[in-house]
Parts: C-alpha cells; sequence; structure tokens
C-alpha cells in the first residue's frame, strides 16, 4: 500500500509543493476513482526522512503572482470566440491532409486559407510586430501519405521588444481524420482533436498582438500531425536549420473536453507531459545525468515545472499535473519533433479522453453517439487552458532567458555547493537565485537570491539535493531553472 501511495504522489504536485493553492475540485480525480482510502500525509510526512536534509538555507519557493498586464490577457480570452473557431474548423467537414487543397468550402485547404486569413487580421492591429507566413513543403508517398501532398503551416511570430532573438512557440493541428486514419472523403470534424488547439493559438495571437512581450512568441497552426507529424517537424526543422534560439515550445492537443468517457466531469485539470533524458543528448551526458540523478531535471521537464509555478493558481483555476512521460502511453504529438530537434518541449491535454469522440468515424452505435463532435466540447474548459497557456507563455517571454552552461564544481571534496555559469549581458536581468529541493520532491522547495554574479557557492551539500540556477528580472518574472552538470 505504500509503495502505491507513494506512486500517487506524481498526480498530486500542487497540494505538496503549494500548501496555501485550494484546487476548485479534488486533485486528480481519477486516481480518487480507483483508490478509495488514501492514507493521512500527516502519517507518512511526519517520519523524520521526509523533510530530510533538515536545512534553513534560502527561503520557500513561493509560485509567481500574474502582474496586471497578465491578468488583463488572461481575463480576455473568451469562450464564445472559441467556440466561434471552432465551430468554423468543424464546417469545413473534413481537415483531413489529403482532402482538398482547392476546395472553398470543403477540405484542409479551405481551412487553411481561413485560419491565415484570422491570423492576418490579428497582425494588422500590431503595428507591425505581428508577421504571418504560410510556409510549406510537397511531402512525398511515405506512411499514411497516398499520393504527394502539400503541408502547410500557418504562423503567426509577435516579435519581442528586448530580446527577439529568443523564441517560445505554442501550437495546435488544424488537420483531422475519422477511423481510417487514410480516408480523407468522410466527415472528420475535429472538434477536440484539434480544434481546441487551434482555437488556443488563435485566441491568444488576437490578444497578444497589441502586447509587447519582451521575447518573441510564435502561435504556430501546423497541419500532418495525424498523418505523422510531418507539419511540426517541418517547423521544428526550419527552425534548427536557422538556428533560431527556440527557448520553449507547447502543443495544445485534444484539450476541449472535460468529461471522461464514463460521464465524470474534471473542468479544473489540466495534464502536462514532459520528457525525461532528452533523446538527442550524446552518450557520455546521458550517462553522466544518470550518475547525478539528474534523469527528471531534464529542459523539458524544468519547462513543465516552470508552467505549474506560473500557471496553477486561482487566476487560471487550474489544477496541473505534470506526468513524467514524452507522451500518453505510445503516442506521440507535436512537440516531440522539437524534442528531437532539441528544444523543450511540452504537451497539454484533457485530463480523461474519451476515445469514442476522437478518431472516429460520425455514427451512431447501439444507441451511442461516435465522432470529435463539437457536442462535446467544453469551451470555458478550453478558455481555461488558454489561461494556461498565455500564463506560461508571457511568463517565459517576460523573463530573462534561463542560464547557460551551469555547471557545480566536482572536484572540491566539501559539504559547500560550489556553482558557475555565463555572465550574460542581459537587460532584463536583476539577478540569479539557486533552486534546491529534496531528491525525491518533485518540485522546487527553496530559492537563495545571489545577486548578478556568475559564480556561487551554498552551505549545502550536492550530494543531498537537486539544484537548478534561474534568473530573475528587474520586473520580478523568473526563467525557468537550469540543472547543472559537472564542471
Amino acid at each position: 500500500m505504500i509503495s502505491l501511495f507513494r506512486a500517487s504522489l506524481l498526480f498530486f504536485p500542487l497540494t505538496l509543493a503549494l500548501p496555501n493553492f485550494s484546487p476548485p475540485t479534488s486533485p486528480w480525480p481519477l486516481y480518487a476513482r480507483q483508490i478509495p482510502a488514501i492514507p493521512s500525509y500527516n502519517d507518512i510526512f511526519s517520519c523524520p526522512a521526509a523533510s530530510w536534509p533538515p536545512a534553513s538555507i534560502g527561503s520557500l519557493l513561493t509560485p509567481q503572482t500574474p502582474d496586471a498586464e497578465l491578468q488583463a490577457i488572461m481575463s480576455e480570452i473568451d469562450p464564445k470566440r472559441i467556440e466561434a473557431i471552432i465551430t468554423k474548423l468543424v464546417s469545413f467537414g473534413t481537415r483531413h491532409t489529403l482532402s482538398s487543397q482547392t476546395d472553398p468550402n470543403r477540405g484542409i485547404g479551405a481551412a487553411r486559407d481561413w485560419i491565415a486569413s484570422q491570423m492576418r487580421s490579428f497582425a494588422a492591429a500590431s503595428n507591425g510586430q505581428m508577421k504571418v507566413t504560410v510556409p510549406s513543403y510537397v511531402q512525398g508517398i511515405g506512411e499514411r501519405i497516398l499520393f504527394p501532398v502539400r503541408i502547410t503551416d500557418i504562423v503567426a511570430t509577435l516579435k519581442g521588444s528586448v530580446d527577439p532573438g529568443r523564441h517560445y512557440v505554442v501550437s495546435g493541428h488544424y488537420d483531422s481524420r475519422c477511423s481510417d486514419p487514410n480516408d480523407y472523403t468522410s466527415d472528420a470534424p475535429g472538434a477536440d482533436d484539434d480544434g481546441s488547439g487551434v482555437a488556443i493559438s488563435m485566441e491568444l495571437a488576437r490578444i497578444m498582438a497589441t502586447r509587447r512581450p519582451a521575447a518573441t512568441i510564435v502561435f504556430a497552426v501546423v497541419a500532418g500531425e495525424e498523418q505523422n507529424l510531418y507539419g511540426s517537424r517541418f517547423l521544428a526543422q526550419t527552425y534548427k536549420n536557422a538556428s533560431v534560439n527556440v527557448q520553449g515550445m507547447f502543443t495544445n492537443d485534444i484539450a476541449g473536453s472535460s468529461t471522461a468517457d464514463d460521464g465524470f466531469k474534471d473542468p479544473y485539470t489540466l495534464r502536462i507531459f514532459g520528457q525525461g533524458s532528452p533523446t538527442t543528448e550524446s552518450v557520455a551526458r546521458a550517462s553522466t545525468r544518470a550518475t547525478i540523478g539528474g534523469e527528471n531535471d531534464s529542459p523539458a521537464r524544468e519547462l513543465a515545472r516552470f508552467v505549474v509555478g506560473v500557471a496553477e493558481n486561482n487566476y487560471t483555476q487550474m489544477n496541473i499535473p505534470v506526468i513524467y512521460r514524452l507522451d500518453r502511453f505510445l503516442r506521440g504529438g507535436d512537440h516531440r519533433p522539437f524534442l528531437e530537434a532539441g528544444y523543450a518541449a511540452c504537451r497539454f491535454t484533457e485530463p480523461n479522453e474519451d476515445f469514442a469522440h476522437q478518431h472516429q468515424d460520425v455514427r451512431v452505435e447501439k444507441g451511442k453517439q461516435y465522432g470529435d463532435l463539437i457536442e462535446f466540447v467544453d469551451f470555458d474548459y478550453v478558455a481555461r487552458v488558454g489561461k494556461v497557456n498565455a500564463a506560461a507563455l508571457w511568463s517565459l517571454a517576460n523573463a530573462p532567458m534561463a542560464p547557460q552552461n551551469v555547471t557545480l564544481n566536482a572536484t572540491l571534496l566539501s559539504n559547500d555547493s560550489q556553482f558557475k555559469w555565463q555572465a550574460s549581458n542581459d537587460t532584463l536581468l536583476a539577478g540569479y537565485e539557486v533552486l534546491w529541493r529534496p531528491t525525491d520532491a518533485p518540485f522546487w522547495t527553496h530559492t537563495v537570491p545571489v545577486g548578478k554574479v556568475n559564480t556561487a557557492t551554498i552551505n549545502l551539500s550536492k550530494d543531498n539535493v537537486i539544484f537548478g540556477i534561474r534568473a530573475v528580472g528587474k520586473n520580478g518574472y523568473a526563467s525557468p531553472a537550469t540543472f547543472p552538470f559537472p564542471g
């Protein structure tokens, strides 16, 4: 029973890290339905080992509160506009990647042109700061591609006012499918998968177009996801080939329903998936990561922790469990090509998928409605998901860039821990903080401000805790933490 309970702690991150926050619903209801009796937290955490090491170094880390501008951004996210976007996407009948690209009313071409026109209308209000491009390429015959087809993305780029070379990307995919992944003629409404993600990218583009983030934010809508992540791979490789500094990427995919297949409603929970050890690391670096216990501190996991810290609050009303996986079990999404390109990326997905309403022909069978229909989308829920994305993107773009080349002195036999990182001339920067947590804690627990320096020594042993270094801006925004490697 104890081992089962310890496993469940992954699903209660905020309850442990942020004791003053009260989510609107019980944390992780799926677990609550499966396990009716949960041991008392006091019984478990009263043991001496639970709070070890007994250090008083630094202060308890508190979550970041949205400032007035971010609160205004979140307040402008409109469930009615989200409903209108998804309704329009469904009206194209099918948005299958192989469907018509020339029919003005039906197929992926009509959807592409409408999305691009909407994005251009948002950019028109940006005083030249937002540019919309429609990059494409011809994909030859391949996996789930029956004939050569043009894959087209729609990309709205809001240029940063201070650090335009640093990019953060949010995406949804506008293609859809039914039961047969190669059936490009039958209706495939794709309301949740992934009209919800497209609506989030478009609504955030509309709202942020008139604002001035410090770093660049990209609002992308990609094609070809259902066939083999073609559009996202094209976008990620385009950025990589151009050496674009993408510091974080989020995809919203199947983020529109709060109702499970058994009817259980969980409208205040949003999963974020964070990959463990990067597959792009060299063999030597991966071996070092495993040796020092850094498997849980990959760039993607630090990005996920950051999201919880800035977006799990009363302004979003969302509980955000971090799932320690690349994606759902043996499944994939548009963040994967970004991970494979060496970028930190995570996936947002609703808490309990209803598989009768995704990848299904529209039909009624034995009295049950199948198909990804708009009637199963919760627009208020999508708006809250949009608020989580807004909080994450705006907080990332207005913080200094995360520290680079962070090392921990491994040659010194000492109970102190010595750190070094690359000096920065970032004009947003006020200083740095050393973060730490017990090795079995899922989130950072303590912070030690060290000033505007590039070295620091902390009277706490590297053997006993996990460390990270983050940058803090003059405006109070803080970056994700960077995990130190031996140096």
